[in-house]
């Protein structure tokens, strides 16, 4: 028995590709076009002129098609699925012997190659997109020439409370490392007491820890107070690229595992989570949410598409889809409010997607 795709699945994988790109990019275009009005007020800064802006939208381009794709995937397969249903195509193939489900994997197996495109997308050249694009406005808009990413931030690192006045990543073509200005070190006891503090002109981020340079290090104790200068001195700590960028990175616009190093390093220092890990299980979900939506709206395509024309086609893609995605919304802040698993949060609106999938298929099919 030969497995395998057959002709059937190559049709019908085809007309879903074709019609999901095309609503795809016509919501794409639309996107930029937002995008890009609201990029034009910052036009005229310092040396941030059209060509900037230009660049800026076309970094952020892998991002937005990450984002668009759930929605231009559901309502591109709707409206695919109901052109061939008007046009007698999917009676066609019926009579030649496929079944409904025969017809779901071929819809799901050409929905699979775009989603896996958009989540190796999502960790690679979104979040790089993103980087490149902040740092670009940064630089044209700031009369420094220092990406000021890291100015003025405040990170915690066990007992260690840092703030750092300025920054910069720089490369010099085989490695790339983050190097922070006036540095300084807040060290508590366990009773909140101050017991150190700590200043660097500069603090280079290494393997292990952080290099200092030109150290003054003041030690307070219960009745004295005493100073010292170290010419250089290393410290060892976890605190890393991702966890000083957690607090001025927009956690959506973060890879899984930036977003998994932001967890651990709120977990670990006892802070608040939240909005990391709503973002990082939503990575996990995406694929899974993508297939899901595609598969539950199939059997419209054998019954409500059937007599309508385009409008309706599409208004019912864009009914679906949001419908969906307000749905889990709803379920995810229900979990952040009762202190729930996110993963349910998730997870639930899918299985009630399916479930009713399931339930039109057989009505349909008896």
């Amino acid at each position: 028995m030969k497995f395998g795709p057959k002709i059937h699945d190559w049709y019908v994988g085809r007309q879903i590709l074709l019609m999901v790109c095309a609503v795809w990019f016509v919501m794409l275009g639309l996107d930029l076009t937002l995008g890009f009005a609201d990029e034009f007020k910052k036009v005229g800064k310092n040396d941030y002129g059209i060509p900037q802006a230009l660049l800026y939208m076309a970094y952020t381009i892998p991002r937005r098609l990450y984002q668009l794709f759930p929605y231009a995937a559901v309502i591109g397969a709707l409206m695919a699925l109901g052109q061939m249903a008007a046009s007698s195509e999917l009676t066609a193939l019926r009579a030649l012997g496929l079944s409904r489900r025969r017809l779901g994997i071929s819809v799901a197996a050409a929905i699979a190659v775009l989603t896996g495109l958009m989540v190796v997308s999502g960790e690679t050249l979104g979040p790089w997109g993103e980087r490149a694009a902040d740092a670009m406005r940064a630089s044209s808009t700031s009369k420094e020439m220092i990406v000021t990413r890291y100015s003025g931030v405040w990170a915690r690192e066990g007992e260690y409370i840092i703030n750092a006045q300025g920054g910069q990543e720089r490369d010099d073509g085989s490695k790339r490392w983050i190097e922070l200005q006036e540095l300084r070190l807040f060290e508590f006891a366990p009773n909140r007491q101050l017991k150190t503090i700590t200043y660097a002109t500069s603090g280079v981020h290494t393997g292990d820890g952080w290099d200092l340079s030109n150290v003054t290090r003041t030690t307070f104790t219960d009745r004295s107070m005493s100073e010292e200068k170290i010419p250089s001195m290393h410290w060892v700590s976890k605190l890393d690229a991702t966890s000083l960028g957690a607090d001025v990175d927009r956690p959506r616009y973060l890879s899984a595992a930036q977003l998994k190093a932001g967890m651990e390093y709120r977990d670990r220092n006892k802070m608040k989570s939240t909005d990391f890990a709503e973002f990082y299980w939503g990575r996990w979900f995406y694929p899974i949410n993508i297939l899901a939506l595609c598969l539950a709206a199939i059997p419209f395509a054998f019954g409500t598409l059937r007599s309508g024309g385009l409008g309706k086609r599409l208004f019912i893609g864009i009914v679906f889809g949001l419908a969906f995605f307000l749905l889990q919304s709803t379920f995810i802040e229900f979990a952040k409010v009762y202190k729930l698993d996110l993963r349910i949060g998730y997870a639930l609106p899918t299985v009630v997607m399916l479930l009713f999938s399931f339930f039109l298929f057989r009505r349909r099919s008896g």
